[in-house]
């Protein structure tokens, strides 16, 4: 796990860069596929209500999702595919609450299994700029504890 790292962004915002590294006894093609299809974040985001694909047609890069989330409160978030390479990457960007987010996940074979590294920017809005530190490390927690859950999951035989 990379310590995250607080960056002053445009406008006086502050972007909030982390990385989260797990393993999973999952081939690559089941992780990389279980996660490009957002409609599974529910399952193992626990801050997450509902995700719909909005978008006509199979997932790539385009497709939009529709997420209510009720953590840290009720929100309406739109997010859409912006990278997909087979078995490699999935990239999404778009609104988590407050946070207009860049998301990656990076997909290598490792031990027999899969290494998932999840490399998240955050931007907050210039007026929650103060309370980057106090929240920077709960966010990082979180997200490994929803990787830790997609783990599990995963490693059930979803």
């Amino acid at each position: 796990m990379v310590e995250p790292v607080e960056r002053s962004a445009e406008r006086g915002c502050t972007t909030i860069h982390f990385t989260n590294t797990i393993h999973i006894d999952r081939t690559v093609g089941d992780v990389y596929g279980y996660l490009k299809d957002l409609e599974n974040t529910p399952d193992w985001n626990w801050a997450v209500d509902e995700t719909t694909k909005v978008s006509d047609g199979p997932i790539q890069v385009g497709t939009r999702f529709h997420q209510t989330r009720s953590v840290p409160t009720t929100s309406s978030e739109q997010l859409q595919i912006t990278a997909l390479e087979e078995d490699e990457l999935i990239e999404v960007q778009g609104q988590l609450a407050t946070f207009d987010a860049l998301l990656q996940y990076r997909i290598k074979p490792d031990a027999g299994g899969t290494l998932l590294e999840n490399e998240v920017d955050l931007t907050m809005p210039a007026g929650t700029r103060l309370l980057g530190g106090l929240v920077t490390k709960r966010i990082r927690e979180s997200v490994a504890s929803n990787l830790n859950d997609l783990k599990m999951l995963l490693e059930s035989g979803i």
